[in-house]
């Protein structure tokens, strides 16, 4: 019977082998035989080692094996024997071995000794030979790289996103190997991970970076954020240098520097299974409960070593990615970094307390980075109280298939009881739901939105249970509103029809749908920034969902992009969180409102902190107030309240009361002054004195007058006696026309400044050709001064003018759409239509040109053609570099490909359809 030594050694011989090592014994040593050879007890100076590590002929590192259940936290002591105890002649990289391991097979420790401060870290595995000599070949190794770090450039950046980053960058440099990042919903926490992705890559050099996200759709908007992120003082975009791969399938582009999927595909492709899409659909918030099964354990997987990645970035996913899919994260040898608006206990024990940044929802309330919120509670008896369907054999009541949605017909023997929380999953009451509805119906604009006309409800997001009771709300709600199907739609995974991705993208930027009814789909993640209505229509247990699900409500946005969906807004300032099933009451650790004050007026709020009220409700209400108040100011106004407070700004003075009350804050400053010993009345002392401070600025007549003032300034009167009529209803053309008439002025000022306004304006249509850049710098332009205008609203506002002329809508975040409407402003286009459409038709024309000249294109070369196309669409311009880079040209074969398949006329051919397709 083998020892217990003895099956460890087999366990760690399995592994080496399914690394890539060759297993040699001490009689038939062949250092030369692979370029990774492990030698049995290999003689050395101090003695025989378990293993000796040869990469590429010569020596590099050792392992000690123990038997299973040894701790192995010395072991590494006893390795450093023979680390320096080399024979002379023996052949090596360095005077030492560099590369230290110690194993029992279940678990394995490794040391690096050209790490500043060689530390043994726990892996899974072994690393394979190939990476080993990587390393060899390296001037310095990752660890040392993230400790000389250059100073980061703070363009672009919030003070929060500084803040992440470095903290980011010096807990790396310590070589911590888990950090996580709190940022508010808003803040931009994948702008942020762009950012400090592509420091890891340029300047610590790392190989590659794995984005983990809850759910599919979530990966395709992480996707659009790297290709629309341009690094300060880089001349190119993010995707323009590294490629970034949205995991569809199991194969990794081994040339991906970062790459996003879900943990389920992730666990899947380790365990050599193939994943059904709908699979990777679903948020872990409501697929992964707590009495899921326990995932089947992983195994090594040798086409996915565990140096795969150098960092994991787990993106707002759900708590079990710390428990029940811990597993999947662990198995490789990287440095985790966590993202989240809403950290759970749970995971703030994963990432062992070390939280490097911290930017809670209040405090981006306050800096006017998020809105505000206020919960309106309905109740009704049956959400409360449930009900009772007869049962007395001589009636019949309907029963619907869940699965098929068939009703037939059935005589209940009894009544049925059922509570609050039966219904919409055993039992359907259609009066409650349209009860919900009728009351959100009538009192929206006379108490939630009192500002409004009344002819465009606000958008507004309900939560539902299920797929079922969200096509039950969707019908109600229909016939609630009279109006049609456009205006409310069910957005799920188990739409029919319609493309759930198409329906987002529509409540996100068109005036319909006005209510969109989800269960998770867009429950997290997602961003719809016109929402100014959440209606929970089902509770939450967990206090992470519900913090995910009321981040959908928070965006802010700009007026005018508000307005192009809601016509009768005008600023977002907060959105109403309307609690239907009592969600906001069970309990869960969730952000207060701000706003706790709302029957007190402002100026009485004012009067009150004059006169001595110090309590956090009526500083909480206060900061609130302000902060709302800041973002409606123009700089004027905020200059009259800084010259009467010795320079800071209503949004300053909110901050100064969070401040006060914050209790970080307040156990910060004790410390700060009494130490970490301070009595309860020092305490008591150091809080008062914040508060006061907080203060005194409303000690002041003149700042409380001029803030009535400006504030009196930025309501209206309403008069409710004088009667009035409407003349005329329909969409507000004197608002689109004041847009077509800032663009057309926008472009005539800037004709002899922008390099593609010159081209456009000077060359004739069929000689206009432009360049990515080109195109940039003028939306950029149009973006970064007023009127502050994107393709999008100038689009919405052609289409509000002239319906007849505008064909379909602009792809988010494509640039060259800005062509097609530069084109149609300058009347060298009939209609405004997507520049994809342009590309297309004028493609079919050079593709019936080219038969005409004789040269006829087979199967495969029309496919390349179209996917060039489709590139140069997006790009404007193509480059022999971008078939190497671009996952749909790379991924058939790239430029070795395609060169030989269009030969000899590859270069004139590329030519010939840029100027075909963009000029």
């Amino acid at each position: 019977m083998p020892t217990p030594e003895q099956i460890a050694r087999q366990t760690i011989d399995r592994l080496l082998s399914a690394a890539g090592w060759i297993l040699q014994d001490r009689d038939a040593f062949d250092r030369t035989a692979s370029l990774g050879v492990a030698v049995r007890e290999f003689p050395l100076t101090s003695g025989y080692c378990d293993y000796l590590l040869f990469v590429d002929g010569k020596a590099a590192g050792v392992i000690e094996a123990k038997p299973s259940g040894v701790t192995l936290s010395g072991v590494a002591e006893q390795s450093d024997k023979y680390m320096g105890a080399l024979p002379q002649h023996l052949a090596r990289w360095d005077d030492m071995l560099l590369y230290d391991y110690e194993s029992t097979g279940d678990e394995t420790f490794f040391r690096n000794l050209r790490d500043p401060k060689p530390r043994s870290r726990r892996l899974f595995a072994f690393h394979r030979p190939e990476t080993l000599r990587e390393w060899l070949m390296q001037p310095k190794t990752l660890r040392a790289a993230l400790r000389d770090m250059p100073v980061l450039d703070k363009t672009g950046l919030r003070d929060c996103q500084v803040e992440a980053i470095e903290g980011l960058e010096k807990s790396l440099a310590e070589d911590k190997p888990r950090a996580l990042i709190q940022l508010a919903t808003g803040a931009g926490k994948t702008f942020t991970a762009c950012s400090f992705s592509y420091r890891l890559i340029k300047e610590a050099g790392a190989k590659r970076i794995l984005f983990l996200v809850d759910r599919n759709n979530l990966g395709d908007q992480t996707l659009k954020e790297f290709q629309n992120f341009h690094p300060p003082g880089a001349a190119n975009r993010f995707t323009d240098t590294y490629i970034v791969q949205h995991l569809h399938s199991s194969r990794l582009d081994p040339d991906a520097k970062v790459v996003i999927t879900t943990i389920q595909r992730l666990y899947a492709m380790l365990r050599g299974k193939e994943l059904a899409p709908e699979d990777e659909e679903q948020s872990g918030f409501e697929k992964w409960s707590a009495d899921a099964a326990s995932q089947p354990p992983i195994e090594y997987n040798p086409d996915i070593p565990i140096e795969t990645f150098d960092f994991i970035v787990t993106d707002e996913c759900h708590r079990s990615i710390y428990g029940l899919w811990r597993q999947v994260l662990e198995y490789f040898d990287a440095s985790i970094i966590g993202l989240t608006a809403t950290p759970s206990k749970h995971t703030l024990g994963f990432f062992n307390q070390n939280l490097v940044a911290e930017y809670p929802y209040e405090r981006s309330v306050a800096d006017g980075v998020n809105v505000g919120y206020e919960v309106y509670r309905i109740r009704t008896r049956v959400t409360e109280q449930g009900g009772t369907v007869e049962g007395d054999g001589e009636f019949q009541v309907p029963v619907r298939d869940k699965r098929t949605r068939k009703v037939r017909y059935e005589s209940l023997d009894a009544d049925m009881d059922y509570t609050g929380q039966d219904l919409d999953r055993s039992v359907v009451n259609p009066n409650q739901i349209r009860t919900v509805l009728q009351t959100y119906r009538d009192r929206v604009f006379t108490e939630l939105f009192t500002d409004r006309s009344g002819d465009w409800l606000p958008k507004t997001l309900i939560f539902a249970k299920d797929d079922a009771h969200a096509e039950e709300i969707v019908t109600i709600a229909r016939e609630v509103f009279g109006e049609g199907n456009d205006f409310a739609k069910k957005i799920t995974y188990r739409n029919t029809g319609e493309d759930p991705k198409a329906l987002i993208k529509a409540f996100r930027v068109d005036p319909f749908p006005r209510i969109a009814v989800t269960v998770d789909m867009i429950a997290t993640g997602t961003d719809i920034k016109p929402v100014e209505v959440l209606i929970f229509m089902r509770d939450v247990k967990s206090e992470g969902y519900y913090e995910q699900m009321k981040g959908r409500g928070v965006r802010t946005i700009p007026d005018a992009d508000l307005r192009a969906v809601t016509p009768d807004a005008k600023t977002k300032t907060r959105f109403v969180l309307i609690d239907a099933v009592g969600v906001s009451e069970t309990k869960k650790n969730v952000s207060q409102p701000l706003e706790r004050k709302r029957t007190v007026s402002f100026e009485a709020l004012l009067e009150q902190i004059a006169m001595g009220r110090r309590d956090e409700d009526a500083l909480s209400s206060l900061a609130a107030r302000l902060a709302a108040l800041d973002r409606k100011l123009g700089d004027a106004d905020r200059m009259r309240v800084a010259e009467l407070t010795g320079g800071r700004t209503p949004r300053d003075l909110a901050n100064a009361l969070l401040d006060a009350i914050d209790v970080d804050k307040q156990q910060a400053r004790v410390r700060e002054e009494h130490g970490p010993f301070a009595t309860a009345e020092q305490e008591a002392a150091v809080v008062s004195a914040m508060t006061e401070s907080a203060c005194v600025p409303f000690d002041k007549p003149a700042v409380r007058t001029a803030l009535k003032d400006i504030k009196a300034r930025t309501d209206v009167v309403i008069d409710e006696v004088t009667t009035d009529e409407v003349l005329s209803a329909g969409f507000d053309a004197k608002r689109a026309q004041e847009t077509v008439t800032s663009f057309r002025t926008f472009i005539e000022e800037h004709r002899d400044e922008l390099t593609a306004l010159q081209i456009l304006y000077n060359q004739p249509v069929g000689r206009q050709r432009l360049t990515y850049a080109q195109i940039r710098e003028l939306v950029q332009r149009m973006t970064d001064a007023p009127p502050y205008l994107t393709t999008a609203t100038v689009w919405q506002a052609y289409k509000r003018l002239d319906a007849a002329k505008v064909r379909g809508a602009p792809v988010d975040e494509q640039l060259t759409e800005v062509v097609s409407l530069v084109r149609f402003a300058l009347g060298q286009a009939d209609a405004l239509e997507p520049f994809a459409s342009v590309v297309e038709q004028r493609f079919n024309l050079w593709l019936g040109r080219e038969k005409k000249a004789g040269r006829d294109y087979t199967a495969e070369q029309e496919g390349w053609l179209r996917a060039i196309a489709a590139f140069i669409a997006a790009n404007a311009e193509i480059a022999p570099a971008d078939f190497q880079e671009v996952p749909s040209l790379a991924d058939q074969g790239g430029l070795l490909k395609a060169r030989p398949l269009f030969a000899p006329r590859f270069d004139e051919m590329l030519d010939d359809l840029q100027t075909a397709l963009v000029a």
